[in-house]
């Protein structure tokens, strides 16, 4: 993965987090599985390197929709 979407994959993550606590604090407190959902999807993608997000985030995948692969990782 490039570096840009090691960072846009980050800010979507803390966004998501940030959001479910919210309306999780402020709404009902069945909004903290919008949270519990991203760490989940943060703590498989750092096994397997490979994230949904990075699919559906511009910059990081290819024209076919494939996820962009990093030039510099072999």
């Amino acid at each position: 993965m490039p570096d840009t979407c090691h960072f846009q994959v980050r800010r979507l993550g803390g966004t998501v987090v940030l959001i479910g606590l919210v309306l999780g604090v402020l709404v009902n407190q069945w909004f903290l599985a919008i949270s519990a959902f991203a760490g989940v999807n943060l703590l498989q993608s750092s096994f397997t390197d490979s994230c949904p997000a990075e699919y559906f985030l511009p910059g990081c995948s290819d024209e076919d929709g494939t996820a962009a692969e990093d030039p510099v990782a072999d």
